[in-house]
């Protein structure tokens, strides 16, 4: 059973989330599973907490714009929103500083990355707190509705036996339906990658914006390669490129990376997009896999291989 908090106690979800621990808080939207960001480690475990059989982005939380800054490009039609919308139900698309010390797997081996400050006392309470931010993606398991309430969110996966997690106990969540995703990484347009719980009208009204401003594409971007990807394999020639699990049988090739030489799933999905990018900018045409588990972190690692095969 998942350990409940009350607000009173506070500091023993900080203590949980900042010893690498998963802590499922409120905000005014849905109740978020959230861990350090910074760590590699801890937001693999979300995606396996949640069962995720992709690796899609994750917003991150912090108590305000101005403490994102560190990590994120902050435009001007960021500000814009932030003044009208902020703490509230929109998450901002920006793009990683190169000195960005999120974790890839968050934006998926994007170069951008979705921004939260959520308007909810107990979880501005908490990120104020922590030296780090939060991953919070919705505290549900993949596939399920998101939860509004610490009681249905331990229904979940508080009751899978697999999941170590706590939760902040905040009431009920008075929005009720995720945010909407903005991409304000241009000065030019805005972009509505989700509709949600803030209106593109209201948007458009607040910020004193031209609807022609106001793009709406409901379509999320996902991290490609230009290498011809060839799955399940390990026979490689002197120009190819092996991208490793396990402990490859003697070939020839001309770059490896092994995402786990233990076979450990957790280590493949932590060192995933890192290593596949490096692949990407070699001189290689050809990027040969070796098969995965298909269980577990493995799916998810699968299903972006399949994504990427032209």
């Amino acid at each position: 059973m998942a350990l409940i908090i009350s607000p009173k106690n506070i500091k023993t979800a900080e203590e949980i989330l900042s010893k690498g621990g998963l802590v499922a808080f409120p905000t005014e939207t849905v109740y978020g599973l959230g861990g350090n960001a910074y760590s590699d480690t801890v937001v693999a475990k979300i995606f396996e907490c949640k069962n995720r059989s992709e690796f899609n982005p994750i917003s991150i939380c912090y108590p305000n714009l101005k403490s994102a800054s560190s990590d994120i490009e902050i435009t001007k039609t960021a500000e814009l929103i932030a003044k009208k919308f902020l703490p509230g139900s929109v998450t901002l698309v920006l793009k990683r500083k190169k000195n960005c010390k999120i974790s890839p797997l968050c934006s998926a081996g994007l170069d951008t990355i979705g921004i939260r400050v959520p308007a909810n006392p107990v979880a501005l309470q908490l990120l104020s707190e922590l030296d780090f931010p939060l991953a919070a993606p919705s505290a549900n398991t993949s596939g399920k509705l998101s939860h509004t309430t610490a009681e249905s969110v331990a229904e979940d996966i508080g009751n899978n036996s697999n999941n170590n997690i706590a939760i902040l106990d905040g009431g009920k969540c008075n929005v009720g339906i995720e945010s909407t995703i903005i991409d304000c990484s241009s000065e030019k347009w805005i972009i509505i990658r989700r509709q949600g719980a803030v209106a593109t009208e209201e948007i458009a009204q607040k910020c004193g914006i031209s609807a022609e401003n106001i793009i709406v594409e409901e379509k999320p971007k996902t991290f490609t390669v230009s290498k011809k990807i060839l799955l399940n394999t390990q026979i490689t020639t002197e120009n190819d490129a092996l991208l490793a699990f396990g402990e490859p049988v003697a070939t020839k090739y001309k770059y490896a990376l092994n995402l786990s030489k233990s076979g450990n799933l957790e280590e493949a999905a932590v060192n995933f997009f890192t290593m596949l990018q490096k692949l990407e900018n070699s001189d290689v045409k050809k990027i040969c896999v070796m098969p995965i588990p298909n269980i577990g972190l493995g799916k998810a690692i699968n299903s972006r291989l399949k994504a990427l095969v032209k």
